[in-house]
């Protein structure tokens, strides 16, 4: 048993998804891990920012993650990653449960100007928020709060 982290999802929430997640790698050899634990060492990865030979030992290797995280982010003939797809059936689901139309009909489009720190290589300049070490973030949310995508410039 290893510890719970803010990142984990219930395992009532991660039975919803696992068909999808399996049906993405063939099954020729037993697991020696639980896929639960890799999929929330992911999730770990990407709330926390960190590497993934940083992730905590009580994780399953990391190389193991990492090769799940590169089926799961390898898009298929459309374009589209089983992450992406399993997100957008989430969002459908629960606008469902809203009373709401499955699909987007409207968003809001949100960005902001952070102020750099003073090693940052490439710096620009907001003329509008008279910032002059800054670089721009942009997210795309439904009327319904849910973000559906998120921009954040290499720098």
């Amino acid at each position: 048993m290893r510890k719970a982290y803010p990142s984990d999802i219930p395992r009532e929430a991660y039975a919803e998804i696992e068909a999808q997640l399996l049906a993405v790698t063939k099954s020729t050899r037993p697991r020696h891990y639980d896929l639960y634990d890799v999929f929330c060492a992911v999730l770990y990865v990407l709330k926390e920012g960190c590497t993934w030979r940083a992730l905590p030992h009580d994780y399953p290797k990391w190389e193991n993650c990492y090769y799940h995280f590169r089926r799961w982010t390898k898009p298929d003939d459309k374009g589209e990653t089983i992450l992406d797809r399993m997100l957008n059936d989430l969002v459908e689901i629960a606008r469902k449960e809203d009373g709401r139309a499955e699909k987007t009909t409207m968003i809001i489009v949100d960005s902001k100007s952070v102020k750099n720190v003073d090693s940052a290589e490439e710096k620009g300049y907001d003329a509008g928020k008279k910032l002059p070490e800054s670089s721009a973030t942009s997210e795309s949310i439904p009327t319904a709060g849910r973000t559906r995508c998120m921009s954040v410039p290499r720098i």
